[in-house]
């Protein structure tokens, strides 16, 4: 069921709410916050009033995860371009540079930025956390995060949506699924997090 960008606006308004209600009882200041400069009661509502003005403007959810089955494609295209052409998937939703994909690029961007004008951009291979729990292997961290990576794709195109879509648009939109798939989300990452890092 597609929301109308009028009742998005709306509902999005309505869930900036506790987040101002929150930051305005703890006399929270964007300017005055400890640790980076960045608050996240401000990038909270930030990414709030940026879902608003997406649906009001192009009637689309934020999203990330098609950007890597667009990736995929391109990549398909140069290596394997007949196969590729001939699957379900690329024969419906052709590899092309759509919002969505210069949506991910603008969020490494804007990452990059945060970090800098925050005070924490740092030339950083291993984690402090991750090498006392696993040690200095490079090699190991690469293999996991990659592994990570490609669990987590699968996970989000089976679920038809990611963190994003499911956890930001669709929660917003008051999406019976993408609450199970977010409430999914902590259910297995929180054992996970604890198993590895033995908390």
């Amino acid at each position: 069921m597609r929301l109308h960008p009028g009742k998005a606006l709306v509902l999005g308004g309505f869930g900036l709410l506790p987040n101002a209600a929150l930051a305005a009882g703890n006399a929270v200041s964007s300017l005055d916050h400890p640790g980076p400069a960045w608050s996240p009661y401000v990038v909270g509502a930030g990414i709030g009033m940026l879902s608003w003005l997406t649906f009001y403007f192009s009637d689309k959810p934020i999203g990330a995860s098609t950007f890597y089955a667009q990736v995929s494609g391109f990549l398909g295209r140069v290596f394997a371009r007949r196969h590729t052409e001939s699957l379900a998937y690329f024969k419906d939703k052709p590899p092309q540079v759509g919002w969505g994909f210069v949506f991910v690029l603008a969020t490494v961007l804007g990452g990059a930025i945060a970090a800098l004008t925050g005070g924490e951009f740092m030339n950083e291979w291993l984690p402090p956390m991750w090498e006392a729990r696993f040690g200095d292997s490079l090699a190991l961290r690469a293999a996991v995060a990659c592994g990570g990576g490609i669990l987590m794709a699968f996970g989000a195109r089976l679920a038809g949506g990611c963190t994003s879509g499911h956890g930001i648009s669709g929660t917003m939109q008051l999406s019976v699924a993408s609450w199970i798939a977010v409430i999914c989300f902590f259910i297995g990452g929180i054992p996970v997090a604890m198993i590895l890092f033995r908390r």
